[in-house]
């Protein structure tokens, strides 16, 4: 059955290693790839005191992370074209080599800007270790068993939310935050040995090969840089109508038409217009972007809620956010149970209805509250976004050639990373809003950052963080409604798979 859009050419569906029984090497080779990339943001931010008081530059710290995030993002929608063009393995290789490099160069920062671009260095390597991840998963295996190499991945997710603080924290402590990168060499060692020996995907006849528009690569990355920099920055580090913010804004709309131009433009674009053409694309890209959106509200600010109202100490702050991650990887691999029955849209609206009504109870918890009842609430809202993401991410992979696959699949992780780095900078801005109404304009997150440090919240800065997360929470409940219309609004009842 054909698809919404342009027409595709005719390929297989499905593209396998040259031996069935080189898969096993091949998914242990995916999921520590994967593990590189979940590990990297939890392991990093545990050590961030030690990596200040060793290099300094406290006031650009928040770039450790900024800059990784942007270097993946801006960098998924390429390497998902490229893997499509020359093959996954080529860039997978090529992405693992770099983010090694980055790797190996954070160990050896000597201040705090070296570290920053080093960062950014394994965020260019992260971008194709996550889409091309996702599309080799695919690749691997037909539909009826896409979601157990999913549910494996998502576990890999799951383990590493669990152990990334507390190996970053003894890392830190006991040897050196240095260590934390350097762990990452010998894991991606072994995952490219196993990748260079056992992926072999058959020849691509040389035709087959298009032209890389790399001016169209170029604008997407200069592009989303500027814009994903001013949404980071705004509000953080300069006020949002203040210069900075208003040069940055522009700069990137400006870019945005000269992508646009360039790309209407290219033989074989980047971004090519497919994607949003496409009715069962589109929709999924809307969806998991508002994904992005709401998952933004318990990892960012139930952490200090935890710690603030409910009085918890780190680790056991950590405890009640990571309970999500041990329901969602079950409820992922249940989901296809769910979606063959009723299919891939009405099984999504079933998860992201559950996980809006789990959003709109949290704000209605009693004060300041048992810490079992906001992780009973996480438990639950990992649960329905396990109904959520995995058929999304799978029925899409399902409507696509191969040609088309690593483009589809960095367009909707594109989506969802761009809904993260937008959600930040939103619901930051509710937090602070809500923190400075109640407060008198005496309070924001880094005030309440602060008291944290110094373990003296008074009663009223407990009130208002308990206020100001509640607002958050609304707030990712009402993406997560947008995402039901979407849905129910854009995306075909039932998608329009390939025969694998």
């Amino acid at each position: 059955m054909g698809s919404t859009g342009s027409a595709r050419p005719a390929a297989r569906d499905t593209v396998r290693p040259a031996a069935t029984d080189r898969r096993g090497a091949v998914v242990a080779a995916l999921m520590l790839t994967m593990a590189l990339a979940a590990l990297d943001s939890t392991i990093v931010s545990t050590a961030v005191p030690q990596i200040v008081g060793d290099l300094g530059g406290f006031s650009v710290f928040s770039w450790l992370f900024s800059g990784y995030l942007l270097a993946v993002t801006v960098t998924l929608p390429v390497y998902g074209k490229l893997s499509d063009t020359f093959g996954r393995k080529p860039v997978l290789v090529v992405g693992a080599a770099l983010f090694l490099l980055g790797s190996l160069l954070c160990a050896l920062a000597w201040n705090m800007g070296a570290l920053i671009a080093f960062r950014i260095v394994q965020g260019l390597g992260g971008g194709a270790l996550q889409g091309t991840v996702q599309t080799l998963a695919a690749d691997l295996y037909p539909l009826k068993d896409r979601p157990r190499i999913q549910a494996k991945l998502s576990t890999v997710w799951a383990v590493s939310a669990v152990a990334g603080p507390g190996l970053g924290g003894v890392l830190a402590a006991y040897a050196d935050w240095r260590w934390i990168f350097l762990v990452n060499l010998p894991i991606g060692a072994v995952a490219l040995w196993l990748i260079v020996r056992h992926l072999h995907e058959p020849r691509r006849e040389p035709d087959a090969r298009a032209r890389v528009d790399w001016s169209g690569a170029l604008a997407v990355f200069a592009c989303g840089g500027a814009l994903l920099t001013a949404v980071v920055q705004g509000g953080v580090a300069w006020e949002w109508l203040s210069a900075p913010s208003l040069a940055l804004f522009g700069t990137g709309l400006a870019l945005l038409v000269v992508t646009v131009v360039v790309e209407r433009r290219a033989a074989e674009p980047i971004i090519p217009g497919w994607v949003w053409r496409r009715r069962t694309i589109a929709a999924v890209n809307l969806a998991l972007g508002a994904l992005g959106l709401l998952m933004v509200a318990p990892t960012v600010f139930l952490p200090t809620y935890a710690q603030a109202v409910l009085g918890l100490a780190p680790v056991a702050a950590g405890f009640v956010l990571s309970v999500w991650t041990l329901s969602w990887p079950v409820s992922a691999a249940f989901s296809q149970h769910v979606y063959r029955r009723i299919g891939f849209r009405n099984t999504a609206l079933l998860g992201i209805g559950a996980a809006a009504a789990v959003l709109f109870v949290f704000p209605f918890l009693p004060y300041p509250g048992r810490a079992w009842q906001p992780a009973l609430l996480m438990l639950l809202l990992g649960a329905a976004l396990g109904l959520f993401q995995l058929p999304l991410i799978v029925g899409v992979q399902s409507t696509v050639v191969w040609e088309e696959r690593g483009t589809a699949t960095a367009s909707v992780l594109f989506c969802r990373q761009t809904g993260q780095t937008v959600g930040a900078a939103v619901f930051g801005a509710v937090a602070n809003g809500v923190l400075a109404a109640r407060l008198g304009g005496a309070g924001d997150l880094d005030s309440v950052t602060g008291a944290l440090d110094a373990g003296r919240v008074p009663e009223v800065t407990r009130r208002a963080i308990a206020d100001a997360v509640h607002a958050v929470y609304l707030g990712a409940a009402c993406a997560a409604a947008l995402a039901f219309v979407v849905l129910l609004v854009l995306a075909p009842r039932t998608f329009p798979v390939l025969k694998d």
